[in-house]
């Protein structure tokens, strides 16, 4: 399934142009074109979903591929070891704006916590 209109789908599709992270038969990681952290990938099931909990409910084995792709990012990109966050925002009230699950792999700097506990 995909999206006509999502800039998501068009990416995972190849008819726009990205910096491919990593690359496997359902889901893709690239740079993100504003990096927030030095290290700063997206990572994308290629089936459209709008967001996390529309994949999770559709198909729970490509969501666990998308989270082992954020490792592996993470391992690729030298920030496993030191700590990286992994985002998603669901929703617009939590600032999600493309409407295409993605996950945000972040690290190469300190964060703040964003939760104690």
């Amino acid at each position: 399934m995909t999206d006509t209109d999502c800039i998501f789908c068009k990416l995972a599709a190849g008819e726009i142009p990205s910096t491919k992270v990593l690359e496997t038969e359902r889901v893709l990681a690239f740079r993100d074109l504003h990096p927030k952290a030095p290290t700063h990938v997206l990572v994308i099931p290629k089936t459209h979903y709008a967001n996390v909990a529309e994949l999770t409910a559709a198909d729970p084995a490509l969501a666990a591929e998308v989270l082992a792709a954020a490792a592996e990012v993470a391992a690729s990109e030298g920030v496993a070891e030191t700590g990286w966050n992994l985002l998603a925002n669901t929703g617009a009230e939590a600032g999600q704006t493309i409407f295409h699950v993605h996950f945000h792999v972040l690290g190469g700097k300190s964060f703040e916590p964003l939760l104690a506990g």
